[in-house]
């Protein structure tokens, strides 16, 4: 199968796949199916990430009966609602306002009867925008480590085990504290692998890490951390609710939305567009520079030699990588991945990609990603842009902006992590061989 003479420009498809990608986990769409019976006492509707304002409309447009709650975003993020109150909050390094509705958030689940149902909206980001340090650890400290745990290069998985361990409210503590009510969690994922306690660190689900596994985590990445945060990891005070806790016994626990599923609704955009499309995964991780040189290393193998897949087609993959900060760049992870593969390809001709974060922010900006075309690297020479001095500044959104190929969407109300795909035409095989 090949491109219809009536497909869409690579750029415009490319486009259209992430814009389908992140359509599909919108709350509208994958909350209602997912919602409680409706209990004999109070719904209580509680959560936190950057979908949490958007999931709770959901709940709100869909649910016939009496409710009332809080939930916490991204400032920004939300939503109209007249039932849950919508709070917004700083990500990625948290701030006060993020730890006061954590505080009133935890409050509501303690205040939970027998004949209530909590219902938690749990999506990405949820982990900053629940900030409420264990005793003894000030908000101070938790923003000093987050910003530490992000510029270290460790995973999403290594960041939320430690905070998990330095929280009163993740790690299963949130859905031990509504205890005996029924709790049912719903989850947006955004991490690799789908693991509940990586999302958001795991406010209402079960954890079986331990302070150990935190502390060898900081360790590892030679973070420095305060004498009080020490003490706490090293104490095991911080240990979080494990699986035998009779507290977490029948919790129901929902994904709604993953990036596995925003992968396969891009995927149909790209095969009605008469392209072949293949997903190489939906848990890619590891530094962003590596990714993108391994991904142009497969489009290379793909456009020369036929394999894994024939020309033309178009190459799908998800995850979370990692940036470990080293220049005075504007970031993020995606351009970083993409900068690099356009360094990779070096202007391979009929060779185009797109690489975004689902939630509308790579990194610190609001900004989601970025394009690349065959001619990104002579464009930016021609205006004396050198482009390996800005992969080495970990300046890809200084890079992609100048030459007008970023990608703003505003804020998704989503989060299903990373998007990337490389569409390889058929000419590049005809140029390879």
């Amino acid at each position: 199968m090949t491109a219809t003479p009536e497909s869409p420009a690579p750029r415009d498809l490319l486009r259209a796949m992430f814009d389908a990608a992140v359509a599909s986990a919108q709350p509208a769409v994958c909350v209602p199916p997912a919602l409680p019976a409706p209990p004999k006492g109070r719904l209580i509707v509680l959560g936190a990430g950057k979908a949490s304002a958007a999931m709770a409309k959901a709940v709100e447009d869909a649910w016939g009966g009496p409710l009332e709650g809080l939930v916490v975003t991204r400032y920004g993020y939300g939503a109209p609602c007249s039932r849950i109150e919508i709070v917004e909050a700083a990500h990625p390094v948290p701030d006060a306002a993020g730890h006061a509705a954590a505080r009133r958030i935890l409050a509501l689940a303690e205040a939970a009867g027998p004949d209530d149902t909590v219902l938690f909206l749990i999506s990405g980001g949820g982990s900053a925008l629940l900030a409420l340090p264990i005793d003894g650890v000030s908000l101070a400290d938790k923003q000093a480590v987050n910003r530490a745990l992000l510029a270290s290069g460790a995973t999403i998985s290594e960041m939320n085990c430690v905070r998990r361990h330095l929280s009163a409210i993740k790690g299963g503590r949130l859905a031990a504290a509504a205890h005996p009510a029924k709790v049912v969690t719903l989850l947006i994922s955004d991490v690799p692998g789908d693991r509940p306690r990586d999302i958001a660190s795991g406010p209402t689900v079960p954890d079986e890490t331990t302070c150990a596994d935190a502390f060898a985590i900081v360790r590892r990445y030679g973070i420095e951390l305060p004498a009080n945060v020490r003490a706490v990891l090293e104490s095991g005070r911080g240990e979080t609710v494990g699986p035998d806790d009779s507290r977490l016994a029948g919790i129901e626990t929902h994904m709604v939305a993953a990036p596995q599923m925003a992968l396969e609704a891009a995927a149909e955009v790209g095969r009605r567009a008469g392209w072949p499309v293949h997903i190489l995964g939906d848990a890619i991780e590891g530094e962003a520079r590596d990714v993108g040189t391994v991904m142009a290393g497969i489009a290379r193998q793909v456009a020369a030699r036929g394999q894994p897949f024939a020309a033309p087609c178009i190459l799908l993959s998800g995850g979370e990588t990692t940036v470990t900060v080293r220049g005075a760049g504007r970031g993020g992870r995606n351009v970083e991945f993409l900068l690099s593969l356009g360094i990779s390809l070096d202007g391979l001709a009929d060779v185009w990609a797109i690489a975004c974060d689902t939630d509308g922010v790579d990194g610190l900006e609001d900004i989601a990603g970025a394009l690349l075309a065959p001619d990104t690297l002579a464009r930016a020479w021609a205006l004396g842009i050198r482009p390996k001095d800005a992969l080495a500044d970990n300046d890809g959104h200084g890079f992609f902006g100048a030459l007008g190929d970023a990608v703003v969407t505003g804020p998704t109300l989503t989060n299903v992590n990373d998007f990337r795909a490389v569409l390889i035409g058929a000419t590049t095989t005809e140029a390879a061989s």
